[in-house]
């Protein structure tokens, strides 16, 4: 992954939040906390990994994919669209 320094800091600093708020809902379900208060956490852990996962995507179009179309021959870039897709089919 091409990163650069501050943008893996973010990212590091992003999925240490969401491990804490796993850990969160793993407590609240070890003290038989009330329902819709654990779907409630688990809903924000999910929200928080989508948006790490926009910023990766975003990266990814911005580097990995930028460059194999600027550089790539014909069959690496239908490669790389190809590959895009792939990603964009499991996230819609």
């Amino acid at each position: 992954m091409q990163l650069s320094d501050d943008k893996r800091e973010d990212f590091r600093s992003r999925l240490s939040r969401i491990e804490g708020q796993v850990r969160g809902v793993q407590r609240m379900v070890e003290e038989d906390r009330y329902c819709g208060d654990v779907l409630n956490q688990i809903h924000s852990v999910q929200q928080a990994l989508k948006s790490v996962e926009r910023k990766i995507i975003r990266n990814h179009l911005e580097t990995c994919l930028t460059s194999t179309l600027q550089n790539g021959d014909k069959e690496a870039r239908q490669e790389s669209y190809d590959e895009f897709m792939d990603l964009l089919k499991k996230r819609i």
